[in-house]
């Protein structure tokens, strides 16, 4: 059986960079116009744990910071800050497919890595050279400018026996000291980055770890999982909290007053998970610990919220609902946890000792607002899987640069003095408190209500085909892994759409989101042509595919199960010249 998910070597992938970037001015489909400048007169830079970051945004762990191509575009669009997505000793799941449902409101029923302990570690390893390569890469610099310093955020789960497992101490450890993957990765350092090959790659991959839990997993457990890795590896850690803490009634309330009666909460998951007392006693044990050790510990608002699966678009019974509503609870559960814990949230122009980081429906009309609140960083996932994707990030620095100037900040300090100013002038106790107030008055219930989240998806009444399908291109910008590729059409194959579209797929893993998205009726990581560069993943996969091999150097195929008979001979006719498949014949050798 296939594996769901199968990286490509580095030179594969610094490859495929380098031929997309000299003949289309697009990296992994990212055009050129989509990629981050920083703007010299809005300083964006945050501190997190000591060290500087360029932008206080980036992806949130999940289907974002996977493989290497995902961070990497994230990085190309602005992010500075990527939340490895959460590895655990369990590295054999079967994840459900499909696995996310982001039509309006964001569902998933996916939660941890889907490849090999050891794959994840060379994944990250890899993206990280892969960034300070094309940061210092003189044929980008007119685009992006000097990037800044960026950073990669752990993520560790499920519980203290897994994360104690030899697997996962060496993973840990293998990310604070990735000197034998780096040397093991330089020699793959393909011939138009010749000249990195020698580079001083940081051996220490991440800055420090989040931790993940299951809900309902105990508070003894919990603290027990942050006190190893601060004693045992001398992280700094951020434990990231459940917004069931605001109780069944609480979150119920908010669901209802925004209009999500479909909603369907599961009591019993609330009255499992952490309570919201002793969760405060918990941050604050933990705050004491730290400080004894020499390290730090921070809070992330917030997980995604359990909900009783119905809508017959995911399988199980359960599914974790994201997006917009989510927001709203997000900050609502924040406004109490700073009201019941003094000072020591690290939110404001005076920041407590506790940091917090935010992730929960943020997109371009709040990425300020949440900014502005002082929390670092500020992540999102369910705004990259809508129509436009790691785009979207560059979309949202757009937006914070623009606020910037309109409030004459020219730092993000200066943007947090000056909402924290005008909430207290408002009457509020800070402005976290005037933004949970705005979120629950009437503009709230507008903004983040039921009707807000849906959208108006276009649709098409046809079939989709193989070939000429309405080119709209959401296929490409909605997949978290850039599975989906369009290429130019060229003369002569008889087709008349300007664009047609293929399926990478090794980068896929069935979640589903291009088929939300697709105004035709069908499949298009299926139904499109699907390309291999792996053979072993051809061979396991058994089903239509064309198989890219590089013989003599040129770009070549081998053919299984056509949909038509003469579609060989159309995906040849986009094997070479300069607007063909962007892949570099040498690099697929070996």
């Amino acid at each position: 059986m296939q594996p769901a998910l199968t990286p490509w070597p580095l030179r594969v992938l610094l490859g495929r960079a380098a031929r997309e970037w000299e003949t289309r001015h697009r990296i992994f489909d990212l055009p050129a116009g989509k990629m981050h400048h920083a703007d010299p007169t809005a300083d964006t830079t945050i501190t997190i744990g000591g060290r500087t970051v360029a932008t206080p945004i980036g992806p949130a762990a999940g289907p974002h910071t996977q493989l290497a191509q995902n961070i990497v575009a994230g990085w190309l669009a602005g992010a500075r800050v990527f939340e490895l997505k959460t590895v655990q000793v369990r590295d054999d799941l079967e994840i459900p497919r499909p696995c996310i449902d982001v039509e309006g409101v964001g569902y998933n029923v996916e939660w941890s890595q889907e490849l090999r302990i050891a794959q994840s570690l060379e994944e990250y390893v890899k993206a990280a050279m892969a960034l300070q390569i094309l940061g210092g890469w003189e044929a980008l610099r007119p685009v992006i400018g000097s990037p800044g310093p960026h950073l990669f955020d752990m993520s560790v789960g499920y519980d203290l026996a897994g994360i104690s497992t030899p697997e996962m101490a060496g993973f840990i450890s293998g990310l604070l000291d990735a000197s034998a993957v780096i040397d093991s990765l330089r020699p793959e350092i393909p011939e138009p980055f010749a000249g990195f090959r020698e580079a001083a790659f940081p051996s220490r991959i991440v800055g420090g770890v989040t931790l993940s839990t299951f809900h309902g997993c105990p508070p003894e457990e919990i603290e027990g999982i942050a006190r190893h890795l601060m004693t045992e590896y001398d992280l700094d850690v951020v434990v990231k909290l459940n917004p069931t803490l605001l109780g069944v009634d609480a979150v119920a309330g908010i669901l209802h007053r925004l209009g999500y009666e479909s909603v369907v909460l599961d009591p019993d998951a609330f009255a499992a998970d952490l309570q919201y007392e002793r969760a405060l006693a918990m941050i604050r044990g933990l705050r004491a610990f730290a400080v004894d050790h020499g390290r730090s510990v921070g809070i992330k608002l917030t997980n995604t919220l359990v909900v009783r699966n119905t809508r017959d678009r995911l399988p199980g019974d359960a599914m974790y609902l994201s997006g917009k509503p989510l927001h709203v609870i997000a900050i609502t559960l924040l406004d109490r946890l700073v009201g019941d814990l003094g000072g020591l949230l690290g939110v404001g122009p005076e920041p407590g000792p506790i940091p917090v980081s935010f992730s929960a429906g943020i997109d371009r009309d709040n990425v300020t607002a949440a900014v502005a609140l002082g929390m670092v960083p500020v992540t999102m996932c369910t705004a990259l899987l809508k129509p436009g994707g790691y785009g979207n990030l560059s979309g949202m620095l757009n937006v914070l640069a623009r606020d910037m100037h309109e409030g004459g900040c020219p730092s993000v300090g200066d943007l947090v003095r000056l909402r924290d100013e005008a909430a207290r002038q408002a009457g509020h106790r800070d402005a976290v408190a005037a933004y949970a107030a705005g979120l629950g008055g009437e503009a709230g219930a507008r903004r983040y209500s039921l009707a807000a989240a849906t959208p108006k998806l276009r649709q098409v009444d046809r079939t989709l085909e193989t070939w000429d399908c309405v080119s709209c291109n959401l296929c490409v910008t909605v997949c978290p892994n850039d599975a989906m590729l369009h290429l130019a059409t060229p003369e002569g194959v008889g087709m008349t759409e300007k664009w047609q579209y293929f399926c990478l797929v090794e980068w896929c893993n069935d979640c589903g989101n291009c088929t939300t998205f697709c105004p035709e009726w069908g499949d298009p990581s299926r139904v499109k042509p699907r390309l291999f560069l792996d053979r072993v993943a051809f061979v396991a996969d058994g089903g239509p595919g064309y198989l890219l091999v590089g013989v003599d150097g040129e770009l070549t195929m081998e053919v299984r199960e056509p949909a038509a008979p003469d579609d060989p001979d159309r995906l040849a006719a986009f094997l070479g010249g300069d607007d063909g498949i962007p892949m570099r014949a040498g690099d697929l050798v070996g």
